[in-house]
C-alpha cells in the first residue's frame, strides 16, 4: 500500500511538471512575465545596497533640508546697506532762561513753523522764505547724527527744489538766518508761528517777546 502511494504522489509530481511546463511555454509573456517580475523584485529587496554600486539613504536625514545651492545662494546675499551718517547733528541741550533745545553741529538753535504738517511731514516754507529760515538738510539716503534725540522722531522729507530736510516728530527743521550767534534764538515767537523745537517735537514757548502770546497745545 506505501509503495502504491508513493508511486501515485510520484505520477502525480511528474504530470504537475509537465503541466506547469506547458503553461510557462505557452504564456511566455504572461504568467512568466509576472512572474520574473516578482521574483526580480525580491531579490533586488533582498540585496543589500552595496550590491548595486550605491548606499542607501539615511533614514535620520532630514526630507525638507534646503539644496546645497540654495544655502550657497542665501549665503551670497549681501546684507542691506545701513543709511551712510551724515555730519549734520542734532544735538538736545538744556540752555538757561529757553529750557529744553536743539541745535545742530555748530551750536545753532533749530525752529519749527506752525504752517507746516507732521502728518504726513510736509514743508511750506520755500523761496524767499527758506532765505530767512534755511532748511536743515542732509545727503538723500543718509541719516544726522543724534545726541540725546530719540532716532524714534527723527526723518526726512524731500523739498520741492529735490533737497532732504531733517524732521523731529515729523516737524521740519530750520536755522535763521537773523540769530547774532550760536545758541541764541532770535527767532522765537517770529509771526506767532516759528518757534523754538524741543527734543520731543514740541513748541518750547519759554521767552516769548512782548506781545507774543503763546499758541494753543
Amino acid at each position: 500500500m506505501i509503495r502504491r502511494n508513493r508511486i501515485a504522489i510520484a505520477v502525480a509530481g511528474g504530470m504537475a511538471t509537465v503541466l506547469a511546463l506547458v503553461m510557462w511555454s505557452t504564456n511566455a509573456v504572461g504568467v512568466q512575465g509576472t512572474n520574473v517580475a516578482q521574483t526580480g523584485s525580491a531579490v533586488e529587496a533582498a540585496a543589500a545596497p552595496g550590491d548595486y554600486g550605491y548606499d542607501a539613504p539615511s533614514s535620520s536625514a532630514p526630507t525638507d533640508a534646503p539644496a546645497a545651492g540654495a544655502q550657497n545662494s542665501a549665503a551670497q546675499q549681501p546684507p542691506a546697506a545701513a543709511p551712510a551718517v551724515s555730519n549734520v547733528r542734532l544735538v538736545a541741550k538744556t540752555v538757561d532762561k529757553m529750557g529744553d533745545v536743539v541745535q545742530d553741529g555748530d551750536g545753532r538753535t533749530l525752529y519749527r513753523f506752525d504752517k507746516d504738517t507732521p502728518k504726513p511731514p510736509a514743508s511750506n516754507c520755500v523761496d524767499k522764505c527758506a532765505e530767512t529760515w534755511p532748511p536743515l538738510t542732509v545727503a538723500p539716503g543718509s541719516t544726522p547724527q543724534l545726541e540725546g534725540v530719540d532716532p524714534a522722531l527723527v526723518g526726512t522729507i524731500k523739498r520741492a527744489d529735490g533737497t532732504e530736510q531733517v524732521t523731529l516728530a515729523g516737524w521740519a527743521l530750520y536755522t535763521y538766518s537773523k540769530d547774532p550767534a550760536p545758541g541764541k534764538w532770535a527767532g522765537q515767537g517770529v509771526g506767532g508761528t516759528w518757534f523754538v523745537i524741543q527734543p520731543n517735537g514740541k513748541r518750547n514757548v519759554e521767552c516769548l517777546p512782548a506781545g507774543v502770546t503763546a499758541p494753543a497745545a
